[in-house]
């Protein structure tokens, strides 16, 4: 089932404040006490609002396959905890929570029993919360919805504006090297401080402190882009964008003998799923590259199965066209995904995270630092400005396929010259349109 922006928006919301009631409850169960667990003073933790808004949009087809939608929503959690946590700590140079102590633990920033918690999440928000909510957000009268919507965003905006002026005082005392008591002193003197310090126990004054020099003991000063940082995970992503064009054309001339093109964009021979898989194999698997090949090779046969599965659900609703269809390979799902090809995932995570990743990191370390930082914008810039205009012309040719209507204004007419029909059919052959 395809929903509307106006009931996601009233999901998010819905989600992120069950999402805060079944937080604060297991937290008074553990701790005995209620300290308004989340960034925000809103009773709303934004990241479970957003996650089941993911389970609505790439996993309604799952809901007959119980299993496939525990799995699917289990990732999908993973993943997104792991990048809003991830966000706060490069925002606020500290870390929010830290699960290092747990059994089962992903990245410090996730356990296995988040990913547990996320999948019983997907079923229940595929097969009873969505059917529930869908008809009462119907029932509302749309202008009072908008209205309500509309003082939600704005509360949650000024909320989250509040919360951040308080880690950001923080922040500039701990520059002033003030000692620990003279930060509960100054900072933790305010309501939204002291909720926060409930809420994280890592932000206490002297895990703090701790934390801030940890964090800048490890910023690299002479080598570009060591580590796991933004600048290299850019790099990542245009060469494996380009690197996974190029293995998928030459594996379709070998094994059908017709020599097409693979790209995702209208400019130059880039596959975006391989790129945005690269960058995602690597943040997930990065601290687990010393781990052994079967665990790397289990972890990317369910990452990627996923990732394919949502990149091919998200083309067709944006794009109303299907890329990949593998309905006569066995033991595929909608024809979305394969257990083949989920093995080669797998295959691709050992072999990426272990041999082509740690070469290339080697590579792009010994670029000059301030060469790099520009080549990375560059890069960047280049690339999102090509997904930007191969999407305008993917959605210009779908309307000349589908209605025929001419072009209604200059962009549209620039895009009917410069990325004909003949030209989308090369760039894209194995485009299907769908309903």
């Amino acid at each position: 089932m395809t929903y509307s922006l106006y009931e996601l928006v009233w999901f998010f919301f819905l989600y992120s404040f069950l999402a805060w009631v079944a937080v604060e409850a297991v937290t008074a169960l553990r701790r005995r006490t209620l300290p308004n667990m989340g960034f925000l003073n809103l009773p709303l933790l934004p990241v479970y609002g957003v996650t089941a808004v993911g389970f609505s949009i790439f996993l309604p087809e799952l809901g007959e396959r119980p299993l496939f939608l525990f799995l699917a929503g289990g990732v999908l959690t993973s993943v997104c905890l792991s990048l809003s946590n991830l966000a706060l700590e490069r925002i606020f140079h500290r870390k929010w929570r830290d699960y290092s102590g747990s059994p089962f633990r992903f990245n410090g920033r996730v356990t296995f029993l988040h990913m547990a918690a996320g999948g019983v999440a997907a079923l229940f928000c595929i097969l009873v919360g969505n059917p529930l909510a869908a008809p009462l957000v119907k029932a509302i009268p749309k202008p009072w919805g908008l209205v309500i919507l509309i003082a939600l965003c704005v509360l949650t905006a000024a909320d989250g504006a509040v919360a951040s002026a308080a880690v950001a005082q923080l922040k500039l005392r701990l520059h002033r090297r003030q000692r620990p008591e003279q930060l509960f002193g100054r900072f933790l003197n305010g309501a939204v401080q002291r909720r926060m310090a409930r809420a994280y126990p890592e932000l206490e004054a002297e895990k703090l402190v701790e934390s801030e020099k940890a964090y800048q003991a490890q910023q690299p000063e002479a080598v570009f882009a060591q580590g796991c940082s933004f600048h290299k995970l850019v790099w990542l992503f245009v060469i494996a964008s380009f690197l996974g064009d190029i293995i998928e054309t030459i594996f379709c001339y070998v094994t059908a003998g017709v020599l097409m093109s693979r790209s995702s964009v209208v400019w130059g021979p880039f596959s975006v799923v391989w790129g945005l898989g690269g960058v995602l194999l690597t943040g997930l698997l990065y601290q687990y590259r010393e781990k052994s090949d079967r665990y790397v090779f289990i972890a990317g046969t369910i990452i990627g199965g996923v990732y394919e599965y949502i990149c091919s659900v998200f083309t067709e609703l944006v794009f109303g066209t299907v890329f990949w269809d593998y309905s006569a390979i066995p033991f595929n799902l909608g024809g979305r995904i394969n257990l083949l090809y989920c093995f080669f995932w797998g295959i691709a995570g050992v072999v990426w995270i272990k041999g082509i990743y740690p070469r290339l990191s080697g590579l792009i370390e010994r670029v000059p630092v301030r060469p790099g930082r520009i080549i990375t914008w560059v890069l960047l810039l280049f690339m999102l400005l090509n997904m930007l205009v191969s999407g305008l012309a993917l959605a210009r040719y779908t309307v000349r396929q589908t209605t025929g209507d001419p072009p209604k204004n200059a962009v549209e007419r620039i895009l009917d010259q410069r990325f004909p029909d003949a030209r989308m059919a090369r760039t894209y052959p194995n485009a299907q349109l769908v309903d």
